[in-house]
């Protein structure tokens, strides 16, 4: 990835009606990608042992194909490793202003050795630089980085912030230690320095602590909405948004509802429990507002839509709702199908635009869908 090349700088996009945002896309390299942007001896340690924790989609239990969509599979690839089919099933078809690609192979890459886990991330960047950005103007990405090894994660994205088209930084919902950890706040320091958004995606080291590993693949889907409660209660504990007051948080694929009940269980908590609580500078539920941010997918769906509208409401987050198709998953949320037509039309275009507009600066939003 060449940062001599000159672009717009971030949050200057050019000024256009913005009326779809999709803020999750899922490239996938394929081996030879990562192997020609490799040196020595990582190109070999890669070539011949691979990395040393799967990814996500071999985690059992699994549904078939992979998790992906079975008309996303291009020749002699996987989904996500072709930008031409990318574009003509997502991007063309539904009229995508803009989409934010979110790679999720630094979930594992990043807790490789470390030298190791740094050249891979790296990887992962430029091939999403080169062959996805260079390639297509709609398109914005997220910083892959060395998560465990906090000192080169931030020379990574200190590295690819000079390119405004990296408009956030991944982190998986776990790690090796809870995301409040102090030993991660010098990339949380990075990224506010940056302006850029953390991006905590769904996926993860997770090995199923606590209550063992599910039975079926239910279970390990509708999960997701725990694990990413934990990641919120843990940033709010630990207080690192007393210490990164412009930090913002996008809380990627674990659905919303569940935000109003955990915002007031933390309220009432932190008021009856007194010095057991954490000594925050604020009631957690205004750190929730300030910080937070949610994508739709997988959004839940009451039988009567306008339980999904009480509980945004009582949310108070219609503000910070994102959509995202989750392309090219089996649980692909389409545009034109995503959300109720019964909510209404400014929260919808909230969701499709305005809120990703504000948030990572493109254009502007306000036409309706």
């Amino acid at each position: 990835m060449s940062l001599t090349q000159t672009y717009p700088a971030r949050g200057e996009a050019a000024e256009q009606r913005v009326s779809l945002v999709d803020a999750d896309i899922h490239p996938a390299p394929l081996p030879e990608d990562l192997l020609a942007r490799l040196n020595e001896p990582w190109r070999s340690q890669y070539e011949r042992f691979g990395v040393r924790v799967a990814a996500p989609p071999a985690f059992y239990p699994r549904v078939r194909n992979g998790g992906q969509r079975l008309d996303a599979w291009p020749d002699g690839g996987v989904p996500g490793s072709d930008l031409q089919l990318m574009r003509r099933q997502l991007l063309d078809e539904y009229g995508v202003d803009y989409g934010v690609l979110i790679p999720l192979q630094g979930h594992t890459y990043g807790a490789e050795y470390p030298e190791y886990a740094a050249a891979l991330c790296r990887a992962v960047n430029e091939w999403v630089s080169e062959e996805w950005l260079d390639r297509e103007p709609r398109l914005r990405a997220t910083i892959n980085i060395p998560l465990e090894t906090p000192d080169m994660a931030v020379r990574e994205i200190e590295r690819c912030a000079g390119d405004p088209r990296f408009v956030q930084v991944l982190l998986p919902t776990t790690a090796e230690a809870s995301p409040g950890n102090r030993r991660y706040w010098p990339v949380y320091a990075a990224a506010a320095e940056a302006g850029l958004p953390v991006a905590v995606h769904t996926g993860d080291l997770d090995l199923h602590r606590g209550t063992g590993p599910p039975s079926f693949y239910l279970e390990e889907h509708v999960r997701y909405a725990n694990a990413m409660q934990t990641v919120a209660m843990s940033l709010v504990g630990e207080g690192v948004f007393d210490h990164f007051p412009t930090l913002q948080v996008v809380l990627v694929e674990a659905g919303l509802t569940w935000a109003g009940p955990l915002m007031w269980a933390m309220d009432a908590g932190r008021e009856a429990l007194g010095n057991q609580s954490p000594r925050l500078d604020r009631a957690p539920s205004e750190y929730f507002h300030d910080h937070f941010w949610f994508t739709t997918p997988p959004i839940e769906e009451p039988e009567d839509p306008r339980h999904l509208l009480v509980a945004i409401e009582h949310s108070g987050m219609a503000d910070r709702i994102l959509f995202a198709s989750d392309y090219p998953h089996w649980d692909f949320d389409s545009p034109a199908q995503a959300l109720p037509r019964s909510l209404p039309k400014d929260l919808r275009a909230k969701i499709f635009a305005d809120n990703a507009c504000r948030l990572y600066g493109f254009g502007s939003g306000g036409s309706e869908r």
